[in-house]
């Protein structure tokens, strides 16, 4: 179950970062609750994985599926580059959170 909770407060993450954006383009009620009811999920759940994954772990595949995801939803919504070198590079970050999640 703690690997559960790691990955969806991971993309609760996501959902924060995606109210963060929106708080610097419009400072509305609407993008402020995005942005921290995503981070008040993110943070309650990788808590919960904390009680059985190790710190380094969870902290690792947390940040890891926030900043690929934070990046793909930026590439795919907000209209950022989507140069090779930016999939490239994302593309690591994945296959080293896999690789944690295989080694764990």
């Amino acid at each position: 179950m703690a690997w559960v909770f790691v990955i969806c407060a991971g993309i609760f993450e996501i959902v924060g970062v995606i109210g963060m954006n929106g708080v610097a383009r419009a400072k509305t009620l609407r993008s402020f609750a995005t942005l921290f009811i995503g981070f008040a999920f993110s943070f309650t759940l990788l808590n919960l994985s904390l009680q059985t994954l190790p710190m380094g772990v969870a902290y690792a595949v947390w940040t890891g599926i926030g900043a690929a995801g934070a990046t793909l939803v930026g590439m795919l919504l907000f209209k950022e580059s989507k140069d090779w070198k930016r999939i490239l590079f994302i593309s690591f970050i994945i296959i080293a959170v896999i690789g944690l999640k295989l080694t764990s």
